[in-house]
């Protein structure tokens, strides 16, 4: 699979965990209504369809997710909850991607 479609697919993943996750946050911690857990379990539901697509070893599709996922959780912070990341968010963001790059693009043995 090509590296940039892997990585927006890691993207796509990140965005339906962290919907997932923050839908049923919103109803439990906001008063929202019990019915955004409906689309909360869908999204987690297609988060766990995506992370599925990936053609490697699960356990290197998780490690190298991870960093993506890190960087979306930021982003998500600023446009969803309006919070201005500092530095240090962002510098964390750059030391998780490289380790993505790390696990994603090292050397493999002969299976």
């Amino acid at each position: 699979m090509d590296l940039l479609k892997t990585f927006a697919l890691f993207v796509v993943t990140a965005v339906a965990e962290i919907a997932g996750c923050y839908l049923p946050w919103l109803w439990l911690k906001q008063g929202g209504s019990v019915w955004l857990l409906l689309p909360g379990a869908a999204s987690l539901a297609l988060f766990a369809w995506l992370l599925s697509l990936h053609p490697t070893a699960a356990g290197r599709v998780y490690a190298a997710y991870g960093g993506v996922y890190i960087g979306v959780a930021i982003v998500w912070l600023m446009v969803v909850d309006k919070v201005k990341p500092t530095m240090t968010d962002w510098v964390g963001v750059a030391l998780c991607l490289a380790g993505m790059a790390v696990i994603m693009l090292g050397p493999r043995a002969a299976a």
